[in-house]
């Protein structure tokens, strides 16, 4: 099946609606507004997928992660090209040079999320692209290889056991278009990761629920602090963040688009200082730099 012949009729379904929630922002030099942004980008190659004893996370910039577990490979949220906002970053690596990959896990079908010239273009490389049943109806229009799963699902990449965790991110109702389906909670979740060398969770993009302040200790989790009133917004991150108080921090969906003034991107790591309990977990990583998880010893 020729995937780009796709692009049009996805695109039809992946309208991005506004979502509220300003960050306050100081001057900069020249009048610009200040936006934070991370160090400068270490690019990887083939390396970054190869056989290895440990657990290896890259942040790939905006929500997205590279995770080589002992040699299973998989990617969450990649956008790697084709962002409809100016970014800031140079991504670490170009899909072309992606080699293999045993999976593609996907939290919701918002286009910094998705991005379906990321996906396609890693289509021939990865084995199963995985996410909820609403966005793998998506991926099927795309012919990829995908599957669907309900909120709490388990399922196997290798050696890997990844769940869903829930999401509260269904923003678009409250900014309905002609036409428009409904969206359900389950059409967004988050991702928890059980690996040899500890347990990884990326929430997704989601108010912050009761159950996120439930769940087992992970070992780090893939901390969106972003002050949005559709993610946790920056007083739930923190509630979060000090409610799992010894756990790894590892900073995303931050510093990666040239958006001063819109609250899910213009975060900055400052805000969190003198706010989180134990500082010294939160992890700011440069685009493509590698870091080895460790389990956390009780």
């Amino acid at each position: 099946m020729n995937f780009k012949n796709n692009l049009i009729l996805l695109s039809l379904l992946l309208i991005s609606f506004p979502v509220t929630g300003v960050l306050a922002q100081t001057e900069g030099e020249e009048g610009k507004k200040y936006q934070a942004t991370p160090p400068p980008t270490q690019r990887f190659g083939a390396e970054a997928f190869e056989k290895s004893d440990n657990t290896t996370l890259r942040w790939l910039g905006m929500a997205g992660f590279l995770i080589n577990s002992h040699g299973t490979t998989l990617m969450i949220d990649p956008l790697l090209k084709g962002f409809d906002m100016p970014i800031i970053i140079d991504f670490p690596i170009a899909t072309e040079d992606v080699s293999s990959l045993d999976a593609v896990l996907i939290t919701h079908a918002d286009n910094d999320h998705f991005s379906v010239l990321t996906c396609v273009d890693l289509a021939d490389v990865t084995k199963t692209f995985h996410s909820t049943v609403y966005v793998d109806s998506l991926m099927q229009k795309l012919g990829l290889k995908s599957k669907g799963h309900d909120i709490g699902d388990k399922f196997k990449v290798k050696n890997l056991t990844v769940s869903l965790t829930p999401a509260d991110h269904a923003y678009q109702n409250a900014y309905p278009q002609p036409g428009q389906r409904f969206f359900k909670d389950e059409d967004a979740a988050g991702f928890w990761i059980e690996t040899p060398d500890g347990t990884i969770w990326h929430p997704g993009d989601s108010r912050l629920m009761d159950e996120h302040l439930n769940l087992p200790e992970p070992d780090a989790i893939l901390f969106d602090f972003s002050d949005s009133e559709w993610h946790f917004t920056l007083e739930g991150a923190i509630k979060l963040a000090n409610n799992y108080r010894n756990r790894l921090l590892i900073l995303h969906h931050w510093g990666s688009v040239d958006a001063p003034d819109f609250a899910p991107f213009n975060g900055d790591p400052k805000s969190l200082e003198g706010r989180v309990v134990n500082p010294e977990r939160i992890i700011v990583l440069a685009p493509g730099q590698p870091f080895v998880l460790k389990k956390k010893k009780n």
